[in-house]
């Protein structure tokens, strides 16, 4: 096999030993050099596992290394201090997802959302209830709170709560800590959303795995944004927001200000680019380049990968 790292991405592929790089099935790639995710989903796949089972194996890898502290336990503390989760799997042979939101307690949470496909007819389920169906499902009950998130949840109180996510409130976001509140008197500012993430403070592993046979599946998991206001759910566990998956056309997964991926199902665009033929760089390019027509600073990042193992 062979290892690419393509920057400024930070792209990672496994394609077959071999075989060129722009056609190789079966495939692995995922956003981020998370190279052990790569390497745990490539093994699952090696011994005969399903694609769905090297995205569960993939993501769980990062979930149980914290990678970057962008995904898993013990990461970016929410306003009350609180690490939660995000995660989303996606079939694309029965187009089928499983995903939760918001998920408190349990640190498998890629592991869940497969659950919920499994075990459910539901796509989404979110918060202490999701926790209580990761419990019902086998999963431990656990605190995600380390010593590490805990210090940088001091530091940010100490800074007088700065950054937040708060805006035409009183007392002033950007000053100072809340609680906050509407002001009797409403005058709505213009704010420009400028991501504060960069290669060196991103969010989220999405993974998209293709079969030898093309089939594809795609997933993702995170912790969502550092200091969000609790209850925030990003682009992560949303279907063709953070992942899509579709065995006729390809797989993309996306990684970046999830706030304003989500509004432009970056995902699913890019697959439905690569259905018209597209190849899936040039998919990638044209989700991002719409999204900066409307967020001229946006920081983001789309992996795309089609069913002859092109990828972009």
């Amino acid at each position: 096999r062979r290892w690419t790292m393509v920057a400024p991405l930070l792209l990672t592929v496994l394609p077959l030993s071999g075989a060129a790089s722009a056609a190789a099935l079966p495939v692995v790639i995922n956003t981020w050099a998370f190279r052990k995710a790569a390497e745990t989903a490539w093994r699952v796949l090696q011994l005969g596992g399903s694609e769905l089972d090297a995205i569960e194996r993939g993501c769980g890898q990062c979930e149980i290394e914290q990678c970057d502290g962008s995904v898993g336990y013990g990461g970016s503390p929410d306003e009350s201090g609180e690490t939660t989760l995000d995660a989303m799997i996606m079939d694309g042979n029965t187009m089928e997802v499983g995903a939760v939101a918001d998920l408190r307690h349990v640190k498998n949470a890629i592991g869940v959302a497969r659950k919920v496909i499994e075990y459910t007819k539901h796509t989404l389920l979110v918060g202490e209830s999701a926790s209580l169906f990761a419990v019902r499902m086998g999963f431990p009950y656990e605190d995600l709170t380390t010593q590490k998130s805990l210090s940088v949840y001091s530091k940010w109180l100490d800074q007088n709560c700065q950054p937040n996510y708060w805006k035409n409130v009183v007392p002033d976001s950007s000053k100072s800590c809340g609680p906050y509140k509407r002001p009797e008197k409403v005058t709505y500012k213009e704010e420009q959303t400028t991501s504060q993430r960069s290669v060196h403070n991103h969010d989220t592993i999405g993974m998209v795995v293709i079969g030898g046979s093309g089939t594809v599946a795609s997933g993702t998991s995170t912790n969502g944004a550092v200091h969000k206001i609790p209850g925030r759910v990003g682009d992560s566990p949303i279907a063709g927001a953070g992942s899509y998956a579709d065995s006729t056309a390809g797989g993309a997964a996306a990684t970046g200000d999830g706030d304003v991926m989500m509004r432009f199902l970056p995902s699913y665009q890019a697959v439905e680019y690569m259905r018209m033929g597209m190849d899936p760089t040039v998919a990638c390019q044209k989700v991002i380049s719409r999204i900066q027509k409307y967020v001229p600073e946006f920081f983001g990042a789309v992996i795309c990968a089609n069913t002859t193992g092109s990828y972009g």
